[in-house]
């Protein structure tokens, strides 16, 4: 029999989940404590305090133990009531996604949805609201990451705001690798995770929750209780003072520790800035090649993702197994309704550094190449470190 055995990449520029810091891997090798014991608890309280600093947020951060998605099915579980019509946003698979998880608890929903190139236009969430004043919950993804594009989360919550409804933002591939932040965009629950930008593991999901959806869910007769889908229970976890619903994961939340740790001691600002240069560019040298981004403007490109629509004539998984052979990079083919037609190259965590722009547009060149696509890559490499020598 042969050995069919895969060989382990040497670069992963993915969508996620991501590399994670050695700073991560070094704090999830630390003991694994008693989750009672008074020490852990206490430092349960302060890792959950120190998240919360970097929300920006005034209250300790929410930790659910589970992964984002299953926190995001948490969120919709906990605070849609079955008296609640829902507007769900949709410019990407996991926008289109939320709708399914909503359709279980809302008693109607509302939806707008967009080509999945494309952004929502908050005029368009206001035109709902003239039509529909009685909608109660908005949910929108802020960067879809199938798709690689960013949506005007700080316009839309304004609207939502004013209209007295709640908004549920997913964050979880944009925050700590841009600004974008709960009270900026009016989040009443901001869902995100340590296992992206933040380049931790993926085993968590954080969230920022106001005294608004705290009521909100607390008045909903079907919020779920004593269930991994059910926020309340968790409300006041990260109270030393508190008991844990179930044992929290605690290699995970020294992983969490760290991650906060290096993030603050980098800064917040550096941290973005280099998130953006990296896609930029990337994007420049994407564009020498002869490639269409997928993002249409190229504004709304997200600085944690660049998306690329796959050349026709050509499949993407033919580009993904070139890059991988030749060069033991890989990068994302799309989810969903996206796969197929985009490749996205991943900048987050570790990788979000220009160097890994010219080792995405290098490797990206010599699989087209080999495929027989006629690119330059020497003038791809030029125009990507063109962008990194401007800063």
């Amino acid at each position: 029999m042969g050995d069919n055995t895969v060989k382990e990449p040497v670069i992963t520029l993915s969508a996620g989940p991501v590399a994670a810091y050695p700073q991560v891997l070094l704090g999830m090798a630390r003991p694994v404590q008693y989750d009672f014991d008074a020490y852990f608890q206490g430092f349960y309280e302060q890792v959950a305090r120190k998240v919360g600093r970097g929300l920006r947020s005034a209250e300790p951060a929410l930790l659910l133990h589970c992964e984002p998605a299953v926190g995001l099915e948490a969120a919709a579980a906990s605070l849609i009531g079955p008296d609640d019509v829902v507007l769900n946003l949709a410019s990407g698979v996991y926008g289109k996604g939320f709708g399914y998880w909503s359709a279980r608890y809302h008693k109607e929903m509302v939806e707008i949805e967009v080509p999945y190139n494309e952004a929502i236009d908050p005029a368009s969430v206001a035109e709902a609201f003239r039509k529909r004043p009685d909608i109660k919950i908005v949910s929108v993804v802020h960067h879809d990451t199938p798709s690689g594009t960013i949506n005007p989360v700080k316009e839309i919550g304004e609207i939502t705001r004013r209209h007295g409804a709640l908004m549920l933002v997913d964050a979880v591939s944009s925050w700590s690798g841009m600004d974008i932040h709960p009270d900026d965009c009016k989040a009443d629950i901001f869902v995100t995770g340590p296992g992206k930008c933040l380049g931790g593991a993926p085993g968590l999901t954080i969230m920022a929750v106001n005294d608004r959806a705290w009521a909100h869910m607390a008045a909903n007769p079907k919020a779920p209780r004593a269930s991994v889908l059910s926020l309340l229970d968790w409300q006041k976890a990260w109270s030393r003072d508190e008991p844990f619903p179930f044992t929290p994961s605690i290699a995970e939340i020294n992983g969490l520790d760290a991650a906060m740790d290096q993030y603050f001691a980098e800064g917040p600002e550096q941290v973005w800035r280099r998130h953006a240069l990296t896609a930029a560019a990337c994007r420049a040298g994407v564009k020498a090649l002869g490639l269409e981004l997928w993002a249409v403007p190229e504004e709304i490109a997200s600085p944690t993702t660049t998306a690329i629509r796959v050349p026709e004539g050509y499949r993407d998984a033919d580009i993904l197994a070139a890059a991988r052979e030749r060069y033991g990079v890989v990068f994302s083919a799309g989810r969903g309704a996206t796969k197929g037609k985009l490749l996205r190259i991943g900048h987050m965590g570790p990788v979000a550094e220009p160097i890994y722009a010219v080792v995405a547009v290098t490797a990206l060149a010599g699989a087209l190449q080999k495929l027989g696509f006629a690119c330059k890559p020497g003038a791809a490499v030029e125009a990507t470190m063109a962008v990194i020598a401007k800063g």
